[in-house]
């Protein structure tokens, strides 16, 4: 897991891509995060979640796993990809040789929409925050974004999945690729060899020895966020 100043110059790079600034305190870590996170009431899925669901693995893991939002079985154990679709996950990280244990696995939103309806955009802008201060800690070499939710909430944009899906792309000099959501495989399974395929491909990156690891070094302001709206 990285430092406070290793944490500091991700989060200072995000300006080159006109990401507003996000705010980072002094001595905050990912395990700090997570609490503060388990009681953040910033939207109204914190009045119909059972259980925030933050992210799980390792914490100095070189490739991460960012999806959409937490369902059914998630909501209730507290943990993400954990259903159906995360147990397809699951095996296709073993499949290429990896362990889940190995990887950190998270979501876009910490929270359960309510009937696994879409994200809307003032969930995400509040939990977008944590996502790349997320990021930023666990700093891994490779990040794979699971459907599109994850990829637009990256990079700001509004792609389809369709277009992008397998294109290698920077961000703060960590390398992305784009693939289909597990829960897309479980209605297409003749897509499931694309995903296998997109994993290998983070799997060989890291293998290669030439990730390029270096960031900007850039001002950046800090300070204790008095309008924090979580509790």
């Amino acid at each position: 897991m990285n430092t406070f100043p290793e944490a500091l110059r991700f989060l200072s790079s995000l300006e080159t891509m006109g990401i507003k600034k996000v705010f980072l305190e002094e001595g905050i870590d990912l395990l700090s995060l997570s609490k503060r996170v388990h009681d953040c009431k910033r939207c109204r899925l914190s009045l119909t979640r059972t259980h925030v669901v933050f992210g799980e693995g390792n914490w100095n893991a070189e490739l991460m796993f960012v999806g959409e939002a937490p369902g059914e079985e998630e909501d209730r154990e507290g943990r993400p990809f954990v259903g159906k679709a995360g147990r397809l996950l699951t095996q296709l990280i073993e499949d290429v040789g990896l362990r889940r244990s190995e990887v950190y696995i998270c979501n876009v939103l910490k929270c359960r929409p309510p009937d696994n309806r879409d994200p809307e955009k003032d969930e995400i802008e509040q939990c977008r925050e944590y996502l790349f201060l997320q990021i930023a800690f666990v700093r891994p070499k490779v990040l794979v974004t699971l459907g599109r939710y994850a990829y637009n909430t990256i990079f700001d944009c509004e792609e389809r999945i369709t277009k992008v899906r397998g294109e290698l792309r920077d961000f703060c000099g960590i390398k992305v690729i784009p693939t289909y959501h597990p829960s897309f495989l479980l209605r297409n399974p003749d897509k499931i060899e694309e995903v296998k395929e997109d994993i290998k491909r983070a799997k060989a990156l890291l293998l290669s020895g030439k990730l390029d690891f270096t960031l900007q070094s850039l001002s950046y302001l800090v300070w204790p966020k008095d309008s924090d709206k979580t509790g």
